[in-house]
């Protein structure tokens, strides 16, 4: 397990009367630390899109959708044969999260979903293992008869994404493929609202089994929203499926607005923390948000200048670390902003997986505590039962840096960790 971010050791195994750690330590030991995430498998294909296509195919720019298979073929056909095609690469919000976090974490995590039956050199499932980290272990996925889905992202000129997608075999994991042992014994299940998209579809199902074992063993369960026109079409589903199960909540602001009817982004946050634990609000070129619980006799008030704008002082204690309000004495609401890192790249690609990137910052954070807490139980890091190894603060820069790297290339997915020293920061940047 990498350390959570670029931190000064003192930080990850602090030396105290209290902490010091044993020279026995073994550092190198095979902790059993990892997170699943289910997903729908699929390819994406980039492609430049004139204003124009979408009006043809009647998308609404940003959005997602679910396209008939010979729609999809039609589109791919039109665009190969325009030339238009800009690059093919592994997808799905929880495949490209899974690959990030185990490229920063230089540790393992298991996909669920289902893959081809079989696999032919060239075709999309073999492009997909191909491209993604050998620390993702697909030994779980269910193999089916079909072909593999496609989501076609188009880019518009204002680098816009707007997706439509082939279904394929994606929504077809069975519930007996949910390993029990697997989800009960991991440092936190990642599912997303497109896997709750077709109530009919066997997908469904699974997914609900998953959580289901999850929520008993209380392993984190972590729920991205994905796209506002789905949650608008059933919100009150996924309002309280997040208030039954989930404990870290993922989204945009548009996303947000169309679960809870609220724009502010700080007022998103006090709002997400009435229904779950934690919660990540990415907001485009104003940057990130979180927001989380903490015990009041364990907040640690910032040391930076303090700020105000919908809720007063709101980032008072950003440096505590989230917490489960169950776990809190006194329960308190902590908040954080970042402004994007270095003011954004000076040229954005595109926006595809930037927040799949950011939240699989936030997961390494989570997974390196669990890491962190079994190999040292008795350090002073653990003088309560934390969510996070970070405060919320350093979990917003660590978050920020990682989508920064996506931003500025074409694929969704890292293709190394981040620099060990930035020559652009200052050592101070890290600091808690």
């Amino acid at each position: 397990m990498r350390f959570p971010g670029k931190r000064r050791s003192k930080h990850y195994f602090p030396v105290s009367a209290k902490g010091r750690l044993s020279f026995e330590t073994d550092f190198n030991s095979k902790e059993n630390v990892y997170i699943v995430g289910i997903d729908q498998l699929l390819v994406d294909i980039e492609i430049d899109a004139p204003t124009d296509l979408l009006k043809r195919y009647k998308l609404s720019p940003g959005e997602s959708y679910i396209l008939p298979d010979h729609i999809v073929e039609e589109l791919y056909q039109d665009c190969l044969e325009n030339d238009k095609i800009l690059g093919q690469y592994a997808g799905g919000a929880v495949g490209n999260t899974l690959h990030n976090y185990s490229v920063l974490s230089d540790d393992q995590s298991f996909a669920l979903g289902t893959i081809c039956e079989n696999i032919k050199v060239g075709d999309y499932a073999f492009k997909y293992i191909c491209s993604t980290s050998s620390k993702v272990d697909f030994s779980y996925l269910q193999p089916c008869k079909g072909q593999m889905a496609r989501a076609i992202c188009m880019i518009t000129p204002d680098k816009e994404r707007t997706f439509a997608i082939g279904k394929g075999i994606m929504n077809q994991l069975d519930e007996s493929f949910i390993p029990y042992e697997l989800i009960k014994n991991s440092s936190a299940l990642l599912v997303t609202a497109f896997l709750l998209r077709d109530h009919s579809a066997p997908l469904f199902k699974a997914t609900l089994k998953a959580v289901s074992i999850a929520k008993k063993y209380k392993v984190p369960v972590v729920f991205a929203l994905g796209t506002s026109s789905l949650i608008e079409e059933n919100r009150d589903f996924f309002f309280d499926f997040v208030k039954e199960n989930v404990n870290v909540l993922a989204m945009n602001r548009q996303e947000a607005h169309a679960l809870l009817g609220i724009d502010d982004p700080l007022l998103i946050g006090q709002a997400v923390l009435d229904i779950t634990d934690l919660a990540l609000i990415t907001d485009g070129d104003q940057g990130l948000y979180m927001a989380s619980w903490a015990c009041k006799q364990k907040a640690r008030e910032t040391k930076d200048k303090l700020h105000s704008k919908s809720i007063e002082n709101y980032n008072q204690f950003e440096y505590s670390r989230g917490q489960l309000k169950e776990h809190c004495k006194e329960p308190i609401k902590i908040y954080s902003h970042i402004n994007p890192f270095m003011g954004g790249p000076e040229s954005i690609e595109n926006t595809n997986g930037a927040g799949d990137a950011a939240l699989a910052a936030i997961l390494h954070d989570i997974s390196a505590n669990v890491y962190h807490r079994k190999l040292l139980p008795h350090s002073i890091k653990h003088d309560g039962t934390y969510l996070t190894y970070s405060s919320i603060h350093q979990l917003c820069k660590y978050a920020n840096r990682t989508s920064y790297e996506v931003l500025k290339q074409k694929s969704p997915r890292l293709s190394r960790n981040l620099p060990v020293k930035e020559q652009s920061l200052e050592e101070s940047y890290w600091d808690m």
